[in-house]
């Protein structure tokens, strides 16, 4: 038996980049573009018009910004989840999305894979939850980690947690060099500790480059930069 396909909404001021967007959702599995809108205006009517899964939202539109246009589609009783795909790589903006419950921020550019794994990373999620009923413990730590774990290892040692890797990953991401250890955990709210646990977890995984950089003391400070590939 088929699935439902997930309707998904492209909302993006430029069209080619909406018309290359709705093109890699529709080479996905089980995703079906149900519109293009290039305006925060024309999201809200089109929503108002038709049931909608998912929201592919660019924050940079021309009569209002995707985090406002995510305020007021909540405000109205939309439920529609969001996924923000976007150029907007300041740590405010992709703690703004987190609060206000995006499933996940996608960077531009990007590549077709990258926007994959995140799609796949949401079908799996609305699976686990149709069934409905209650979970256990083990159940609920796999579900909340079930976005946050695209695009970092598949598998994170014990007490290392996906949230935790994601919050790394994005920091790697924004920054337009590489960051030291403290700059990491300083921009992603974390000790320094924990910072560098995380990093020698992606290190290992070949998620970041490593440089060194040699200061006055003559002792060298290690440098990391997120290492793009196929998987965004």
């Amino acid at each position: 038996m088929n699935e439902t396909p997930i309707h998904v909404l492209v909302v993006d001021d430029d069209m080619r980049v909406a018309r290359i967007n709705a093109a890699y959702v529709a080479k996905v599995p089980g995703f079906r573009i149900c519109g293009e809108v290039h305006s925060a205006a024309e999201a809200l009517d089109f929503l108002a018009a038709r049931p909608v899964d998912l929201v592919l939202l660019d924050h940079y539109l021309p009569d209002e910004n995707g985090l406002d246009l995510v305020r007021r589609l909540r405000q109205l009783g939309h439920h529609t989840d969001v996924i923000m795909v976007t150029a907007a790589r300041d740590l405010a903006t992709v703690q703004a999305a987190m609060r206000l419950g995006a499933l996940q921020y996608l960077v531009k550019p990007f590549t077709f894979a990258g926007l994959r794994t995140k799609l796949e990373a949401y079908a799996s999620l609305r699976r686990s939850l149709s069934g409905g009923g209650e979970a256990e413990q083990a159940e609920v730590d796999r579900i909340f980690g079930a976005l946050a774990a695209a695009g970092t290892p598949n598998e994170l040692p014990k007490g290392h947690s996906p949230t935790t890797a994601e919050l790394v990953r994005q920091v790697l991401r924004a920054a337009e060099g590489p960051l030291s250890t403290q700059q990491i955990a300083d921009r992603a709210g974390i000790s320094r500790q924990t910072a560098q646990r995380y990093l020698k977890l992606l290190d290992r995984a070949g998620r970041v480059t490593l440089a060194l950089r040699y200061g006055e003391t003559g002792r060298p400070e290690h440098r990391y930069a997120w290492r793009p590939s196929d998987g965004g």
